[in-house]
């Protein structure tokens, strides 16, 4: 059959203008339009008009209508893409909604910005007819489409989802959208993952306890806390990093860590020396530590308690070292002094101070008298030298303001000074009889709150001794900037991480193949 005229277009449409009630009996007007598509330009771009005007009277032509409307998408005249995909939220009525939403979805991998942009309008508008019907598409070629669609496709839903008003995210869309991420994650990257907790942290059902604790749950699945871990496999310990980070904000008084701390107590802190990771560049061992530290003061009520608090114990110990020996004379015998990790030891006193709230007994009841002298022993020669630090930071950042606390050699004094400021309130409570717990402190790579800082009113030269951090913190990096101090005797270090974990790369065991591009449909 030749292709329709212009003005055989014109003709067509005038019949279907003007038949008002009985435009069904001109089903062959219509067919005469959904012909143009095989026209030239003019023809083409007609069409693209004419077809959506009257799409609904004719339900019979529907597919060859909506397949029509397909192949001036895919035109190679830009201008005839665009006319059809502005007009397609027209098809999307009843049953070819959820058709149309996976048509637009798969169009999201267009270059052009214009008819990307197009696409966009088109996919809001449609989601404000049927939320739900449009998910559909959506998470179609989320979980079935090749890479490009994919990714644009859970952009759109990252980006927009805060955008649309409460009539149309209600409840049922909001639990659609939980349940159809759950598939998803099943198979995701690393960055994927860290997408899609920030989408289901951000939907209203899930603010409240018992939807943090289904987050929380959910991560606990990604994370594969039911195997053990193996800390030769990179991939492993990237994955349990990665959704560690993602469960520590779910965490509070009410929604327990319980289940990702004694994971970390029995399988992360007795492998922490052998641990890999795929980014060359991150101190795993510190991650480590960090992450169980920010855990431990929401944890729950611990099965194996006594045994993940010796665990604990155990690794605080590694780096709190003797004192070296002396020779007969009482002068130091030559060794050479021990190198005093502040930022490791930081993380893991915290962590035993936070745990041993729950077994205030263990120093005294629990250890040996031999075990208990050894871990003072340590405790004093760490806090000596905890002294000769802060004396020299402080000393080193006495009259600066400002500016002059800008500085990268500044910055990481700053830092230096919270973090062993911080263990000198943990060991002044270890140090009681019995020992005490009451201290509360402020881990140094976390943000500074303002009533905080506003309350402090003590010089950075004072002695600094109770749990509220200097005045001159407030200058520091945001959290993911991960302070590293750890000088070695009698210097400071000039190692001082940035690196941000959400960042980096994925749960490459589990990447998605390579797809070719195909019709879209």
């Amino acid at each position: 059959m030749a292709a329709t005229t212009v003005e055989e277009l014109y003709r067509n449409y005038g019949v279907l203008a003007d038949a008002k009630d009985d435009i069904s009996q001109h089903k062959d007007a219509y067919q005469g339009i959904l012909d143009g598509v095989k026209g030239g330009p003019k023809e083409k771009r007609l069409a693209a008009q004419f077809i959506p005007k009257f799409f609904k009277s004719f339900p019979e032509l529907a597919d060859a209508a909506i397949n029509a409307q397909l192949d001036l998408c895919e035109d190679e005249d830009v201008s005839i893409r665009r006319q059809a995909i502005k007009e397609l939220p027209q098809f999307a009525t009843g049953e070819n909604l959820p058709r149309i939403a996976d048509i637009l979805t798969q169009l999201l991998q267009s270059d052009d910005s214009a008819e990307f942009n197009l696409v966009n309008i088109a996919l809001l508008s449609i989601f404000k007819m049927d939320a739900k019907g449009t998910l559909g598409g959506l998470f179609t070629q989320i979980l079935q489409g090749e890479d490009i669609v994919r990714e644009r496709a859970v952009k759109f839903l990252s980006s927009k989802m805060k955008t649309l008003p409460d009539e149309v995210m209600t409840k049922e869309v909001e639990d659609y959208i939980f349940t159809e991420s759950k598939k998803v994650l099943e198979d995701v990257t690393g960055e994927e993952f860290v997408v899609f907790m920030k989408i289901l942290s951000g939907l209203k059902n899930l603010q409240t306890v018992s939807g943090r604790q289904q987050l929380v749950q959910l991560v606990a699945e990604q994370a594969f806390l039911e195997q053990h871990l193996n800390p030769a496999d990179a991939d492993s310990v990237d994955r349990l990093l990665q959704c560690t980070r993602q469960a520590v904000p779910l965490f509070s008084k009410n929604v327990h860590s319980t289940r990702f701390v004694t994971y970390f107590c029995e399988h992360a802190l007795p492998n922490l020396s052998t641990l890999t990771s795929p980014v060359a560049e991150l101190d795993i061992q510190l991650e480590v530590l960090k992450l169980l530290a920010e855990m431990s003061p929401f944890c729950g009520d611990m099965e194996k308690l006594e045994v993940n608090l010796t665990k604990l114990f155990d690794k605080l110990l590694e780096y709190m070292p003797l004192p070296p020996e002396e020779a007969e004379n009482g002068e130091n015998s030559g060794s050479e002094e021990p190198k005093l990790q502040f930022s490791y030891v930081e993380c893991l006193l915290f962590g035993f101070h936070q745990l041993g709230k729950k077994l205030p007994d263990f120093l005294t009841d629990k250890l040996n008298a031999e075990r208990l002298k050894d871990f003072k022993i340590r405790l004093q020669y760490f806090a000596r030298g905890l002294q000769v630090y802060i004396r020299q930071l402080r000393a080193a950042l006495q009259g600066k303001t400002g500016v002059a606390l800008k500085t990268d050699e500044n910055k990481i004094k700053v830092v230096a000074l919270k973090i062993t400021n911080n263990i000198n309130v943990l060991i002044k409570d270890l140090f009681h009889n019995p020992p005490s717990y009451k201290s509360t402190v402020t881990l140094s790579w976390k943000p500074v709150q303002k009533a905080e800082a506003a309350g402090q009113k003590r010089s950075t030269s004072e002695d600094t001794t109770s749990s509220s951090p200097p005045k001159k913190l407030t200058l520091l990096p945001k959290r993911d900037a991960r302070q590293i101090y750890n000088p070695p005797s009698g210097k400071y270090s000039g190692n001082i991480g940035d690196f941000t974990y959400e960042q980096r790369g994925g749960f490459s065991g589990r990447g998605r193949g390579n797809r070719s591009r195909g019709r879209i449909y």
